[in-house]
């Protein structure tokens, strides 16, 4: 089983979810902006990533919700991580994570592969 975090109206979304459809896998799909991961879920994702939560912010959607960004070190992680659960939109998406525990963002094939591979 995989759950993918996705947003509907995203291209690569759209692309992750067919590609899991075709492999024939099963997944459960969790809209991200309409239930938002609690910050105990976002340092999950993130250890299982081994990535920073700048890491998987969309900084360019940050200046069109009029949010300012923190610095990207070890002091500001907390603000980080509030900011991406108050504003999921600053997600990188799709985040997909098999039962197994491996986790991508699924923004390209190689990792839609890994994580299907292990789903």
């Amino acid at each position: 089983m995989i759950e993918i975090w996705l947003n509907p109206a995203c291209s690569k979304c759209r692309t992750a979810e067919s590609e899991l459809r075709a492999a024939g896998v099963d997944y459960t799909v969790r809209r991200y902006l309409d239930e938002p991961p609690t910050v105990a879920e976002l340092e999950d994702v993130l250890a299982r990533l081994a990535l920073q939560p700048w890491d998987i912010a969309r900084t360019a959607d940050a200046r069109k919700l009029g949010v300012s960004l923190p610095a990207r070190d070890a002091a500001h992680r907390a603000q980080w991580l509030d900011l991406l659960a108050t504003y999921p939109r600053l997600l990188q998406r799709p985040i997909l994570t098999a039962a197994d525990g491996t986790t991508v963002v699924g923004r390209d094939p190689d990792s839609l592969s890994r994580v299907i591979a292990a789903g």
